[in-house]
């Protein structure tokens, strides 16, 4: 396996990612699309998850395919995001066809970043909410190059010890299929080992694509964690895509694996405070030669890419006056 040419979910041959931000208020959102709807599926591991329009992925459901994913900052003021993606989307005459109507499909994600000392107005009543303006601005900028770090729905992202981030990678395995990650990280537990620099990702580094630094020659010793965030304040969460041709169940499947890179990446992951939660896109192009082979592959193709993109948003993310939390290129960039 290696990494795609841009090292970004969008190596996925027609998919697009778009991002909108609002410096003041500290928050934003970050659009998944394709040139046609992909089928999509959703894994919830996490104890406090925020969403849209996620019932409609498990795999009995009349709908099979969605028009795009969203996740945005804002807590639950952000999923109107979704709201301003779908007016774009209907706009350019996209969504699900019932007679002569359409209804774009955009199910989305949300994290806390309400307490991340941005100006936020609306919520005590003396401001409109950003959010559907910032998602139908992530629709009109989709291409296949985007921002990480501090950008999109990681703008206003910390961790229970570093700025937090938007993180984005690939891989092309030998079978030909393209799998990408893409990922805002405002998880309660930690990226890196202890007081170093090290990531916990670090195994699955490719190249120095987050420093090249390995990991340390000795570990923090065993504890019980203290909660850094409050019930809410946290979650990860991410889109894996593919290029190749799954069913719902087996989109399912794939996400529900790569949770596993987000508990190698983030240490602890999954608490009763996080919302983690991973949607899986699949675009169909490329078919499986062994359906078994194949889905095996992917699942932890997806985990791995999963990781690097965690590590990448943390290691990406650049310093601004005000942060309440420490840049990690501030302290060993």
């Amino acid at each position: 396996m290696r990494a795609g040419a841009r090292n970004l979910i969008t190596d996925v041959a027609g998919l697009v990612v778009g991002s909108a931000d609002d410096p003041t208020a500290r928050t934003g959102c970050t659009v998944l699309t394709g040139v046609r709807p992909f089928v999509a599926a959703v894994s919830v591991m996490g104890g406090a998850p925020g969403t849209r329009e996620t019932d409609l992925l498990a795999p009995d459901r009349l709908v099979q395919e969605v028009d795009a994913l969203v996740l945005s900052g804002g807590s639950a003021f952000g999923l109107e995001a979704c709201a301003g993606v779908a007016e774009g989307l209907l706009a350019a005459g996209r969504g699900f066809a019932v007679g002569p109507a359409r209804v774009p499909i955009v199910p989305g994600a949300i994290l806390f970043d309400l307490l991340n000392g941005g100006a936020k107005p609306w919520l005590t009543g003396a401001g409109a909410m950003p959010y559907r303006d910032l998602g139908r601005a992530a629709l009109s900028a989709a291409g296949p190059e985007f921002a990480l770090g501090t950008a999109g729905a990681g703008f206003g992202a910390m961790t229970g010890r570093w700025k937090g981030g938007l993180g984005s990678a690939s891989l092309v395995l030998d079978s030909g299929h393209t799998v990408g990650a893409l990922v805002a990280v405002n998880a309660l537990g930690s990226v890196t080992v202890g007081e170093g620099p090290q990531f916990w990702a670090a195994p699955w580094e490719i190249g120095a694509e987050f420093g090249g630094l390995g990991l340390p020659s000795t570990f923090p010793p065993l504890t019980a964690p203290e909660p850094a965030k409050r019930m809410g304040e946290a979650t990860t969460i991410a889109i894996v895509a593919t290029d190749a041709a799954l069913t719902q169940a087996q989109a399912l499947r794939m996400a529900t694996a790569a949770q596993d890179g987000m508990a190698r990446a983030i240490v602890p992951s999954h608490t009763p405070l996080d919302g983690d939660l991973v949607f899986a896109a699949a675009t169909g192009a490329r078919a499986l030669e062994d359906p078994l082979r194949d889905t095996f592959q992917l699942g932890h193709a997806a985990a791995v890419c999963l990781s690097r993109a965690i590590a990448r948003a943390v290691f990406l993310a650049r310093p601004m006056p005000g942060d309440l939390q420490p840049a990690w290129v501030r302290r060993f960039g």
